[in-house]
């Protein structure tokens, strides 16, 4: 186990989209730190056998469904959370996702499925959070975001739109909460390398994009969990209403071959 500089012990967490991937990272790296963690996940079976794993090393975590994202849904997915961990100190909202279309093919149901899970939940449950935390005088509030939110993306604008509202409510909840001990801030991955799903799994596609990355290599799934792990800290709690931009300096450039004309 990694030597951790961040105690979060006794605090309790919720981390929604937290069954793989980058969601499971921020699971992993919290409850190594000591945190209680409640995964809501779509997948189930997939959260349940990290659960499992987990506690078999020794760590407390738990899952929960995540089958619901209205208003009700998701009040009392926090509510139940709060009440079986005693309270709530953490939420990471990570689950997120877009069905890729260009503008003219975008229809109604894949802007409000994209704009559903990306920034209304979101919304939600900061809602549903806020009396939790209130009454504690203490929390942290996390979102992933995207670089996605300040670049454009060929067949994403309408997630590209929904992330740019992500770190828009982030600033504003931030500004409201910031006397009562709440923080508020947001992760914008960069390329993140998905092992075993998406386009970001084959090894010729990950060698291509790195050559475009400043850093040289595709990002990974810790390197957005560390940088959760600090916002969640005692130790970030002057740091309110931001978005850390974890991309291996991909945003640098004005363009991408600007990067390989450089290295090459």
């Amino acid at each position: 186990m990694p030597i951790m500089p961040f105690d979060l012990t006794g605090r309790a967490v919720l981390v929604t989209g937290g069954g793989r991937g980058i969601g499971a990272a921020i699971v992993t790296r919290l409850a190594e730190a000591g945190a209680r963690v409640v995964i809501a996940n779509r997948s189930q079976d997939v959260a349940n056998e990290l659960a499992a794993r987990l506690n078999g090393r020794g760590l407390d975590v738990r899952a929960t469904p995540f089958d619901r994202l209205d208003r009700d849904g998701l009040h009392g997915l926090v509510d139940e959370v709060a009440a079986g961990c005693g309270g709530l100190d953490i939420l990471v909202h990570n689950a997120g996702g877009c069905r890729w279309a260009a503008i003219e093919e975008l229809d109604e149901e894949r802007l409000e499925a994209t704009l559903s899970i990306n920034l209304t939940a979101a919304i939600w449950l900061v809602q549903a959070a806020v009396p939790h935390m209130r009454r504690q005088a203490y929390g942290r509030i996390l979102v992933t975001s995207s670089i996605s939110a300040r670049h454009a993306m060929g067949g994403g604008a309408h997630y590209s739109a929904a992330k740019a509202g992500v770190n828009a409510f982030i600033r504003g909840a931030a500004f409201e909460l910031a006397r009562d001990g709440i923080t508020a801030n947001a992760v914008e991955p960069g390329f993140i390398a998905k092992p075993g799903r998406g386009t970001l799994s084959t090894a010729e596609n990950l060698s291509r994009i790195a050559r475009y990355v400043p850093a040289g290599r595709i990002g990974t799934a810790d390197d957005i969990a560390y940088a959760m792990l600090y916002l969640a800290s005692e130790q970030a709690g002057y740091v309110t209403g931001q978005t850390i931009v974890v991309d291996g300096g991909t945003i640098l450039p004005e363009t991408g071959f600007a990067v390989e004309r450089q290295w090459r």
